[in-house]
């Protein structure tokens, strides 16, 4: 047997013909090497030209189109079951011109008449030769791109599901797009859930994006596993930390089971949870859009739960809707708290208030509560406004930012939010307000050493900074942390002291320090030091 391999660029070429010596001047003379093109075979009778091309298989046979024990016709016939991109020539006498033409009509490529001169036979094989050039170059071209749409087949795959997932489309157009990329489902009975990586954007933030791969890489694995060992399935990466996965399956409590299974897989086998939403079954590949839909309606559910479990749709479609508020006097109440920088009032009231937004069989819709969430920030800060610049209430603001920038916040992150805004808001208030008590007793205090001459009741002093006695006297303990009182005997005393030790008498102690009586200034002073004002002046100078 011939060896059938060629250099690229080079063409075999067959002869058959009953005479002799115009086989040999057709295979030998024309320069056929110089053209790219091999002689493969050669015969004399049409079976054994057809033996010739089934063992060589060439790109081009020159046949007569009579010849013994099979002639030109059968033997096309038999050559283009075969090999039906091999160009047949027919030789043939201007007599024998029908059957040419018949030849043509069953796929030889041309033919040439005889008596032909070399020229003709020459220029129409490399007529043949440029047309299987042609069609090897187009073959090429298929042949890679089959490669790159094999090795493409994945993303296609999941570019199509994706497409199904997000857009309606017609049963047949599905169908058909299905079997061509050939999706290892089957073409009905489906559940998609979506499955999110809980605290994904926490947890890695900062980590190199090679760490971060690895753990999407691993968690598809465990789900792929999960799935495989209950049905067929097919995961899609959605987003960085999103998956979606479109499984076969009718049985609702089958893939509850296996939502169930791929959570408690991805807990044990990695330091990550995973929140699943999963929408009721579908019969039909055009359904899926649908399916999706409510699937990612039910992860939205895990607003309530914080993550790592699975919330189903049935949970929350064919119920009756009813109105989720909170009063507006529980606002209020709110906002008076914060005014008057009560910090537990306003957490109670904040409890009150989610109680009430809570209080119903069906749970809100987690985006509207998550939205009063942030219309309750704001009020506060606006409550802030009304009391404080702006420098001090824009650090709340960043923080209400920064929360509603984060990817599916929980009820619990927007109540820690809202607790938090109370908390710091009314240490603000109780910041400023402990400031203005403290100006206020400080004034008091002026007032005090002034007049310390005085009689020094708490009603002239509360008088003359425009309080009541009351108010002033339970602001005055909370400032200087002892009552009016002691304070006012504090000062005359340690006024009395430097006196005596400035040499005064007691007497003129005592009547500046608005006593009537030494006696009773003496006493005041004894009961105060523990010594008479005397023995206090000879202690302190040394002449005991």
């Amino acid at each position: 047997m011939m060896d059938q391999k060629l250099e690229p660029g080079r063409f075999k070429l067959c002869i058959i013909d009953d005479i002799k010596s115009v086989v040999e001047m057709i295979s030998r003379k024309p320069a056929w090497q110089e053209h790219g093109i091999e002689v493969a075979g050669t015969a004399l009778d049409g079976e054994e030209g057809l033996r010739i091309i089934r063992e060589t298989r060439p790109d081009i046979v020159l046949t007569d189109i009579r010849m013994p024990r099979m002639d030109g016709l059968k033997m096309t016939r038999a050559i283009l079951e075969d090999l039906p991109d091999c160009k047949i020539i027919i030789l043939s006498a201007y007599s024998e011109f029908a059957y040419a033409q018949e030849a043509i009509r069953l796929g030889a490529l041309d033919f040439v008449k005889k008596p032909f001169s070399l020229d003709e036979i020459v220029n129409v094989v490399l007529k043949a030769k440029e047309l299987c050039r042609e069609e090897r170059q187009e073959t090429a071209r298929l042949a890679v791109m089959e490669s790159k749409i094999r090795e493409s087949l994945p993303i296609l795959r999941q570019e199509y599901l994706t497409f199904l997932l997000h857009h309606q489309t017609t049963e047949a157009d599905a169908r058909s797009r299905w079997a061509y990329l050939d999706i290892p489902l089957a073409q009905h009975d489906f559940f998609v859930f979506v499955a999110e990586i809980d605290h994904f954007a926490e947890k890695l933030q900062g980590q190199p994006v090679q760490e971060v791969e690895l753990l999407r890489f691993s968690l598809h694995n465990i789900l792929e596993e999960t799935i495989s060992a209950w049905t067929r399935g097919v995961i899609i990466r959605e987003a960085t930390d999103r998956y979606v996965c479109i499984m076969n399956g009718s049985a609702p409590d089958t893939a509850a089971l296996i939502t169930e299974a791929c959570c408690t897989n991805v807990s044990q086998f990695s330091r990550n949870t995973l929140s699943i939403g999963v929408g009721p079954g579908v019969s039909a590949i055009h359904e899926l859009a649908t399916a999706y839909r409510q699937a990612l309606s039910a992860l939205g559910y895990h607003f309530y739960t914080g993550g790592n479990g699975v919330y189903h749709y049935g949970n929350i479609e064919n119920k009756p809707l009813s109105l989720h508020s909170y009063s507006a006097a529980a606002e209020q109440e709110l906002l008076f708290a914060l005014r008057s920088g009560n910090s537990g009032k306003s957490l109670q009231v904040l409890d009150q208030l989610f109680s009430e937004l809570l209080d119903s069989e069906l749970l809100p819709e987690p985006r509207y509560v998550e939205s009063v969430g942030y219309e309750l920030s704001s009020k506060i800060c606006r409550v802030l406004l009304e009391q404080f610049p702006y420098e001090q209430v824009e650090p709340l603001e960043r923080g209400i930012e920064a929360m509603k920038n984060r990817v599916h916040p929980s009820l619990q992150d927007i109540r820690s939010l809202l607790s938090g805004l109370c908390r710091e808001a009314c240490a603000l208030v109780e910041e400023a307000r402990s400031l203005e008590s403290t100006r206020i007793i400080h004034q008091a205090i002026a007032y005090i050493r002034s007049h310390l001459d005085t009689g020094l009741s708490l009603e002239q002093v509360a008088k003359q900074i425009n309080l009541s006695p009351g108010y002033f006297s339970n602001l005055f303990k909370k400032v200087q942390g002892g009552s009016f009182q002691q304070y006012v005997m504090h000062e005359k005393m340690e006024k009395a002291k430097s006196m005596l030790i400035g040499g005064l008498q007691v007497q003129e102690i005592a009547q500046d320090l608005g006593y009537e009586h030494r006696r009773y200034f003496s006493e005041v002073f004894k009961k105060y030091t523990g010594m008479t004002p005397s023995e206090f002046k000879l202690h302190y100078l040394g002449k005991e």
